[in-house]
């Protein structure tokens, strides 16, 4: 947030939140986090926030914060059972029981803080944060599928690893989740596993060249045995002439077999000085009321960039628009910063996307919703999407990544980050006027494929234009 808000020159830093509770350090951005995001981290103590629902001072704690389990007989409510509940049934009223420390971490400590901004750990079980309707109603009133911060939820499609039973410890590895000794700014730097540790012709092995111990052969056969179950899970390499096929090689697994993700569009932020809010991290009032909302939240047709040389999935990641208010209650200024950020959304599903859903989609590619049109040789894309009304200005179109000409429309999380240059938009949007008839990876029409190829089936490929249009 640092650098997002303009605070830093850097996306780097060695400030931790251990400083941040010793040092008193502040500022306009660290005061927002401070205030409104502190509650997950490590260094928070449970039960520090006595007018807050239990289930967020249930967070921290350290260790405990994932090895901590009820004894049998105690049910610690999960993050789709809290809502707003102030609880009570609070089990850490009860002093007649002591917890338990695990080795085996089970998911739902896990998600108990990896249920906001990216949203993985909920989208993992294949649970949407929704709109704030509170729809579909049940019997007359609101919908009872809520999460903490009175937030309403959908069920989507869970990851199909969620769905055969794995845990997010079967994947993710000691070093990586508690640390190696080494500090590191960013999390894709301490991160060791990727698809092709587990779906590969020899498996075993992390980004790190650490070996996976829970990864076994057997007669030629790949298994992974799950760490809190013991069950024997089958591990398959990519599907040949599909993962591999001509021109997808720079494609990530998760750009193809994510099949939706969170997109939380136009976070509203607004600093009011004539009030005051919680430190979470000094447990004091101190001047600066902070409130947050957003345009809209999405799930479907995850947008796709380049990050490196790899093309991956990408969302709001955040969306400032930062609004100022001073001690008399005035606008006293304000600022936009919309940013895109790589995403893994954690929905992988055993089919991936059509083809149609990523060259046939203005949203997909980062144009936004709306729809394509041929004037003489050149691609014109008209959007739906219009920007929204700020104290610092209309902003760009909020699904919005880059313009057809390839020109970056919002900033990006990372420096290597981008959006699809103008000739890799061509090239997509120009197969896209193919595929859809020829929308199997089989047909003999790929094998040939070029730019210059013309539809011999010419009312065909009218219809086919016309689809595209109207996508």
């Amino acid at each position: 947030m640092l650098y997002y808000w303009g605070e830093s020159d850097s996306q780097d830093t060695d400030l931790t939140v251990e400083k941040l509770m010793t040092t008193g350090q502040n500022s306009l951005a660290l005061d927002y986090y401070r205030k409104l995001c502190a509650t997950c981290h490590l260094w928070k103590q449970k039960n520090d926030l006595p007018d807050a629902p239990q289930f967020f001072n249930e967070k921290g704690g350290g260790c405990s914060s994932c090895h901590f389990v009820l004894p049998e007989g105690k049910k610690r409510k999960s993050v789709t059972e809290s809502g707003d509940d102030n609880d009570n049934n609070n089990p850490q009223k009860d002093k007649n029981f002591h917890p338990l420390i695990i080795k085996k971490v089970p998911n739902s400590n896990c998600i108990r803080c990896h249920n906001r901004s990216g949203r993985i750990g909920i989208s993992y079980t294949g649970v949407f944060e929704s709109e704030g309707y509170g729809t579909p109603f049940e019997k007359g009133g609101l919908s009872s599928k809520q999460l903490p911060g009175s937030r309403f939820y959908l069920k989507l499609a869970e990851d199909i690893h969620h769905k055969k039973g794995m845990a997010c410890i079967d994947c993710h590895t000691r070093n990586e989740v508690m640390g190696d000794g080494n500090s590191y700014a960013h999390y894709e730097d301490q991160l060791e596993i990727s698809c092709i540790m587990c779906h590969s012709e020899t498996p075993g092995m992390t980004n790190k060249k650490e070996k996976v111990e829970t990864i076994i052969e057997e007669d030629g056969r790949f298994f992974m045995i799950g760490k809190l179950d013991g069950k024997r899970y089958p591990l398959y390499p990519p599907k040949i002439g599909v993962c591999n096929m001509k021109g997808h090689e720079r494609v990530g697994c998760e750009a193809c077999h994510s099949t939706w993700v969170p997109q939380c569009y136009g976070c509203h932020v607004k600093r009011d000085n004539s009030g005051t809010g919680l430190d979470k991290l000094s447990l004091k009032q101190t001047k600066g009321k902070w409130e947050e909302g957003r345009s809209y939240i999405r799930y479907e047709k995850p947008m796709l960039g380049v990050w490196k040389n790899k093309v991956v999935v990408v969302t709001p990641g955040c969306q400032d628009i930062v609004t100022l208010i001073n001690e008399e209650g005035k606008v006293d200024g304000g600022f936009n910063r919309l940013t895109m950020a790589a995403i893994n959304p954690h929905t992988t599903q055993p089919r991936g996307r059509d083809c149609f859903d990523c060259h046939g989609s203005t949203k997909t590619v980062g144009l936004g919703e709306g729809r394509v049109s041929m004037e003489g040789d050149k691609f014109v894309f008209h959007g739906l999407e219009k920007g929204v009304n700020t104290a610092s200005g209309r902003t760009v179109p909020l699904d919005a990544y880059v313009s057809i000409d390839g020109k970056p429309l919002q900033n990006s999380s990372r420096p290597d980050l981008r959006p699809f240059n103008g000739g890799e938009l061509r090239r997509i949007l120009r197969v896209g006027q193919c595929v859809g008839c020829h929308d199997y990876y089989e047909d003999p029409i790929w094998k040939e494929y070029s730019s210059s190829m013309v539809c011999k089936r010419s009312e065909l490929g009218l219809e086919k234009q016309d689809r595209s249009e109207n996508n």
